[in-house]
């Protein structure tokens, strides 16, 4: 694992150049497909972000993985998405932590863009730990998008800085049918490259 992370510090050290955003905000997620790494928007939606990050400083996600695709081109929902998601080993109904409350994309402005980061939920306030890359724009996941009936969208709380091209090939892996991954990508290790803000209560 250290090795990994050294190997790809060059290409953090590029990344904030191109997002013009504090590089100190970043995840790496060691998957058995390669590595990604995520830049957490912590001033536009703390709440989200820093829940994220309480799962990654407590190693929640070791051993869980990705374990759903979902590809516009065969999605039979009238509101097709391209995405994969994740889950910790308990698996995408966590209840370890409490749910957070909704960070509406109409109240922070972030979109789901091709390498938004963003929580799955069922209704409202719901999510927890489970989280999905957006490999494709895809607004009908926003706030006042069709992809969920109660139309309050879903929450954007970062974005892929380096491996958007690894989450774009676990999204064509095999599936059963029903849009699950067989097998899942494992995630073997979710690692903070830097320490959170303060506003994390770090």
């Amino acid at each position: 694992m250290r090795s990994l992370i050294l190997g790809l510090a060059a290409a953090i050290a590029f990344a904030p150049a191109a997002r013009g955003q504090d590089p100190g905000h970043d995840v790496l997620l060691d998957t058995e497909a390669g590595a990604i790494i995520l830049d957490l928007d912590y001033g536009r939606a703390p709440v989200t972000a820093c829940n994220f990050v309480r799962y990654v400083q407590q190693g929640d996600y070791a051993q869980g993985g990705f374990f759903r695709t979902v590809v516009a081109a065969t999605n039979a929902n009238p509101n097709p998405i391209d995405v994969i998601q994740a889950a910790t080993p308990r698996g995408s109904d966590d209840a370890l932590r409490p749910p957070i409350p909704l960070e509406r994309t109409s109240v922070t402005g972030l979109r789901h863009v091709a390498g938004a980061v963003s929580m799955a939920r069922d209704g409202p306030d719901t999510a927890t730990s489970s989280f999905f890359i957006v490999t494709q724009d895809a607004p009908s996941l926003d706030f006042g998008g069709g992809r969920n009936p109660d139309g309050q969208g879903f929450a954007v709380f970062g974005h892929v800085v380096v491996g958007l091209d690894v989450a774009r090939a676990i999204q064509m892996r095999p599936t059963d049918g029903q849009e699950q991954l067989t097998p899942p990508v494992l995630i073997s290790a979710a690692v903070m490259l830097t320490p959170p803000p303060a506003v994390c209560g770090a």
